[in-house]
C-alpha cells in the first residue's frame, strides 16, 4: 500500500468532518465522531479519477436481501460447471477465491453457503449505483455490472466539494440506501486508480498520487500491471522479470523489441503513465449478429453452421471491445414472421466463439422440428469486463484445449486476415449463405 503521510487535507469518512488543521501530531479518530475512518492524503484535493468497485457484489446481494447470511459464508456459483463465481468476504478468509473449483472450495469451507446465480437480481442493483454515479458525473466508463470509472474534474462548483469528498459521500449512500458497501481508488489515472481500489477492500477508500507513483509501484510485483495475464506474466518470469522495480529499470527500447506493444504498454504503465481517458459512451446492453435468409430454411445442418459463423463474429466483438458476455441469446423468426427469443445465462461470463456456439446449439436443438426460419440471430448481454470471462471448467475437461486453439487462430487472423484460417462449419456456412444478407 501506499505509505502513510501526515497532512491537513482530509475529512472523516463517516460524519465528513475536515481534519483538523495545524495539527502538531497526526489526527487518527475524527475530532466529531471519534471515527478512525480518516481520509488524508497531500494530493487529496488535486485528483479527480476514480475506480469505483462494488464489494463481493453478487454475494453481498444475497446476504441482504436475506439477513440470515449476514455472517455466515457465502458462495456464489455451482451448477454443472463446479466453479465459484464469487464468494463474500468470510470465505475468503478461508481461502475461497472467485474461478476455484467448487469441491476445493468446499473442502476448504465446508460450511458454506452455495447459491445460484441471479443475474436479473445483480442487474438491477448494479443498474441502482450505476445511476447514483451519473449524478456525480456524465464522465462514467462502466467496466461491468458491478464497477465503473469515473472523471469528476471539473464538478467543484457543481457539487460545492472536492472529488475525494463528493466520493466519500456516494459511498455512504450505497451503504446507506442500498444496503451494499463499495471501495473507491483515487489517483490522476485509470492504472492507478483501479490499483488503488483494490488495497483496502471492503469499505475502502484509497488514494494513490502521482509525487509517490513510482515508489509504490516499485514495490509490486508485474501481476499488477492492468492486462498482464498469467501467460504474459510466465513469459515475462523465463526473462526475469517478476517485479516492476526491474521493469523501470530497463530501457523501454529494448522491451519494446523484446515484447512488442506490451512492452510498450508496461514500460510506461512501471512509471506510472497512463494516458487512457474515461470514455462516456453509452453502455452497451448487448452483443448480436444475425442474418437473414434468401429463402426460408429447416435444414438442421445449415442453421448449425450459420449459428457457428454468428457466434465467431459475436466473439470477435467481444474480444476487440475486452468485453464477456454471462447471457446467450438465440433469435428466430420464422417464415411467418413469428419471432422467437431464447437465453441461457451461464456460470461465468464468456467471449469464446466456442461456449457461445455450443450453448446456442443447445437452445437451437429444441426450436428445430421442421419449422422454416427466415432469420437466426446469436447474442450476448449482461456484459463485462473479460478480466473473470472463462475460468477452466472442470466438467468439459477439453475446453481448456478449444479455447486455447481459438485463441492460437485469433492470432493468425489479426496477422494474415479473417479468412487466414477458417473452420469446417463457418467455410461451409460461408458458402451456404453467399446470397443471403447479413445485419449486424
Amino acid at each position: 500500500m501506499p505509505e502513510a503521510v501526515t497532512s491537513n487535507s482530509g475529512f472523516c469518512r463517516d460524519c465528513f468532518t475536515p481534519v483538523a488543521a495545524g495539527a502538531t501530531k497526526p489526527q487518527t479518530r475524527c475530532s466529531k465522531c471519534g471515527s478512525p475512518r480518516l481520509l488524508q492524503h497531500p494530493e487529496l484535493d488535486k485528483l479527480h479519477i476514480a475506480h469505483i468497485d462494488c464489494d463481493a457484489f453478487y454475494a453481498s446481494v444475497e446476504k441482504r436481501d436475506n439477513p440470515d447470511l449476514a455472517a455466515l459464508p457465502v458462495m456464489i456459483g455451482g451448477g454443472t460447471r463446479g466453479v465459484v463465481s464469487t464468494c463474500c468476504y468470510v470465505a475468503r478468509i478461508r481461502g475461497v477465491r472467485s474461478a476455484m473449483p467448487m469441491f476445493k472450495a468446499l473442502d476448504a469451507c465446508p460450511d458454506a453457503i452455495v447459491i445460484r446465480p441471479n443475474m436479473e437480481k445483480y442487474s438491477k442493483a448494479g443498474h441502482q449505483i450505476r445511476e447514483m454515479m451519473r449524478e456525480l458525473t456524465p464522465m462514467v466508463e462502466p467496466l461491468s455490472i458491478d464497477e465503473a470509472f469515473l472523471d469528476l474534474s471539473g464538478t467543484q462548483k457543481l457539487h460545492k466539494a472536492s472529488p475525494a469528498l463528493v466520493l466519500a459521500k456516494f459511498a455512504k449512500r450505497v451503504e446507506d440506501e442500498l444496503g451494499l458497501t463499495v471501495s473507491v481508488g483515487l489517483s490522476y489515472c485509470k492504472f492507478l486508480a483501479k490499483v488503488a481500489s483494490d488495497l483496502d477492500k471492503p469499505r475502502g477508500f484509497s488514494v494513490i498520487g502521482e509525487a509517490e507513483a513510482y515508489a509504490f509501484l516499485r514495490k509490486q510485483n508485474v501481476s499488477l500491471f492492468w492486462g498482464v495475464g498469467r501467460a504474459t506474466q510466465t513469459m515475462l518470469a523465463k526473462d526475469g522479470i517478476t517485479d516492476i522495480a526491474t521493469v523501470q529499470d530497463m530501457d523501454p527500447i529494448v522491451l519494446a523489441k523484446r515484447y512488442g506493444s506490451i512492452g510498450l504498454r508496461i514500460a510506461k504503465l512501471a512509471q506510472g503513465q497512463d494516458a487512457r481517458t474515461i470514455s462516456a459512451q453509452s453502455e452497451a446492453k448487448s452483443i448480436s449478429s444475425e442474418t437473414t435468409f434468401n429463402s426460408d430454411i429447416s435444414d438442421h445442418e445449415m442453421l448449425v453452421r450459420t449459428v457457428r459463423k454468428l457466434a465467431e463474429k459475436v466473439s470477435a466483438s467481444l474480444k476487440h471491445k475486452h468485453l464477456a458476455g454471462q447471457t446467450l441469446i438465440l433469435k428466430l423468426k420464422t417464415a411467418d414472421f413469428k419471432s422467437r427469443t431464447r437465453n441461457k445465462t451461464l456460470a461465468d461470463p464468456t467471449r469464446l466463439a466456442d461456449r457461445i456456439f455450443r450453448n446456442c446449439v443447445e437452445m437451437l436443438e429444441k426450436e428445430t422440428d421442421g419449422t422454416k426460419f427466415r432469420l437466426i440471430g446469436v447474442g450476448v448481454s449482461t456484459l463485462m469486463s473479460d478480466e473473470t470471462a472463462d475460468p477452466h471448467d472442470l466438467v468439459d475437461l477439453d475446453g481448456a484445449k478449444r479455447a486455447k486453439a481459438e485463441l492460437a487462430v485469433d492470432k493468425l487472423r489479426e496477422k494474415f486476415g479473417n479468412k487466414a484460417v477458417e473452420l469446417g462449419l463457418t467455410f461451409r456456412a460461408g458458402k451456404d449463405r453467399k446470397e443471403q444478407k447479413p445485419e449486424n
